[in-house]
């Protein structure tokens, strides 16, 4: 398949894609298409340019170059309600200082898909129940959002997005806050859902259970593919500054990447 042809089946990509700010480039000449209802994770150290890929992804930002596409149209061309009802995003800071309950402030995920002629109704509000579900977050629906701890509303967030049934999810360190159970149970869920999924993540045993990596260095992408391909010892000391090496889980033969300092 030829790139042209890539980019215009494929849920989401870029092409070329960059940012500069004042001069400095944050991003150079980013090539992505990702694979209809693939997990694509973004690696990298700190700094490397994961939120920023991810905000340019969600049209939050505009790139200094190149241009991103939704299932073959330019995004920047699409009315953002259209965007909205396509892509979900999930910063790692977002925040609210409303006094709304955790139901209501899921339930604002439905708001690409209301108008006059299609108000709040039972299809929304079973969509909004699942979405609390599959974060295990149902107990919480009546709560005040200002009465929930940092994991709480990292969940909430996500049950927001889901609640939005975009066709590309967008997660920036979703697990951060989360605890180990939630966080696993976050993964395999983001990873069960009939979407695609693109997840910034630190974690790296995390992110080896995603189907590619894109690993970033210095606003570059400088590796993309299978995790194990792409995680090689040579690719940790180089981009993350660490000596890696892998292990066997005798209990179902897992790969298991251990590092240590230099």
């Amino acid at each position: 398949m030829s790139n042209l042809a890539a980019v215009q089946w494929a849920p989401l990509s870029c092409v070329g894609l960059g940012l500069r700010v004042r001069g400095h480039a944050l991003l150079h000449s980013i090539d992505l298409q990702l694979v209809a209802g693939e997990t694509l994770g973004v690696v990298g150290p700190n700094g490397s340019g994961k939120s920023t890929l991810l905000k340019l992804l969600a049209g939050l930002r505009a790139p200094s170059q190149g241009s991103v596409h939704v299932l073959g149209e330019t995004l920047a061309s699409l009315p953002r309600r259209r965007v909205a009802q396509t892509l979900a995003l999930v910063e790692q800071h977002a925040d609210t200082h409303d006094a709304i309950s955790v139901f209501d402030a899921v339930a604002l995920g439905r708001t690409p898909w209301l108008s006059a002629l299609a108000p709040f109704g039972a299809d929304d509000r079973a969509i909004v129940e699942q979405a609390l579900i599959d974060v295990d977050a149902m107990h919480l629906q009546r709560r005040l959002w200002g009465a929930l701890s940092g994991g709480e509303r990292q969940r909430v967030h996500i049950a927001r997005a889901l609640a939005q049934r975009p066709q590309v999810l967008l997660l920036d360190e979703p697990t951060n806050h989360l605890d180990i159970q939630h966080q696993l149970s976050l993964l395999h869920c983001v990873q069960a859902l009939p979407i695609t999924s693109v997840v910034a993540l630190h974690d790296l045993n995390q992110a080896l259970t995603c189907d590619r990596l894109a690993v970033l260095d210095q606003g570059r992408l400088v590796a993309l593919g299978a995790p194990l391909d792409v995680l090689t010892p040579e690719r940790l000391l180089s981009t993350f500054g660490v000596h890696g090496h892998y292990l066997t889980d005798p209990f179902d033969g897992t790969r298991i990447l251990r590092v240590r300092a230099p």
